[in-house]
């Protein structure tokens, strides 16, 4: 993974330890020395004192001669989502969401050419694949990474296609990538995305975007169900109503807190500090 950088300014040291946590996920939660040195491309002593430092930082743990990602990586990702305002706007309105369907409702963005969850709020059933803060899945296999796919210009998609996927999963060939590009024409057209059991059997979702004060998609959320309790219709006809309207609330929320002033009253009195 390590040594793409070309720029004088690239720090390979702070890549390869991106590279190290970027090897566990929900399929390699503990990993061994060995086992990381191979994932990230990187010499076995190598991987070793970045792992300990990471470990020093307190971002991975160690037992038994496996090593673990630490709760304190998700202060990675909160830290991009909670800049951007947008977890705390959509938090009561996905809740509020769930209350009235009864099912489990998600918010993700687009990262190359996969969804990453940035929110949830879920409730207990039994379904194929398993979803929390972080989850990464192939963005044309999900409704909500076709609606965010749409969003994309012909060029900006064309790039986002050609990067592989770092779900882990089977590549995806139901389709072709022409009859791709006239689906998300018609989500593009319409304002919402359907995914029936593409992603695994059983799920089947149904998705909406979410914009910034720009009006560009910054964001999709959801309504996932299980295919065998709940029908497309019912899940169009009931659920993509409330959905949408969901969706633009918290596009209309955000968008009045992203054009709010805001001053941190720190750095003004740095400022009068420094100039008296």
């Amino acid at each position: 993974m390590a040594g793409r950088g070309a720029g004088p300014d690239f720090v390979e040291s702070l890549a390869r330890g991106l590279d190290v946590l970027a090897c566990f996920d929900a399929n390699h939660r503990s990993m061994s020395l060995s086992e990381v040195a191979t994932a990230a491309g990187l010499a076995r002593p190598t991987a070793r004192r970045l792992l300990l430092t990471l470990e020093e930082l307190g971002f991975v743990r160690s037992t038994g001669g496996a090593f673990q990602l630490t709760p304190k990586v998700l202060t990675l990702g909160m830290a991009y989502v909670g800049a951007l305002g947008l977890w705390d706007i959509a938090r009561p309105h996905l809740e509020a969401l769930v209350a009235r369907t009864g099912e489990s409702s998600s918010m993700a963005q687009l990262d190359g050419s996969d969804i990453v969850y940035v929110a949830r709020v879920s409730v207990p059933k039994i379904i194929a694949l398993r979803v929390d803060i972080g989850t990464r899945f192939p963005a044309a296999q999900t409704s909500q990474g076709k609606v965010l796919l749409a969003g994309l210009s012909p060029e900006e998609l064309s790039a986002t296609l050609a990067q592989p996927s770092r779900a882990g999963l089977p590549p995806y060939i139901g389709r072709s990538a022409e009859q791709l590009r006239d689906e998300l024409t018609e989500i593009r057209a319409r304002g919402w995305a359907l995914a029936d059991e593409e992603l695994a059997p059983g799920v089947r979702s149904v998705a909406a975007p979410v914009r910034d004060g720009t009006g560009a998609i910054r964001a999709a959320m959801n309504v996932t169900v299980h295919a065998a309790e709940t029908s497309t219709e019912r899940l169009l006809q009931e659920y993509l109503p409330l959905l949408l309207r969901t969706a633009g609330d918290v596009s209309a929320e955000w968008a009045l807190w992203q054009s709010r002033p805001h001053v941190e009253v720190g750095q003004v009195q740095r400022k009068d500090e420094t100039s008296a």
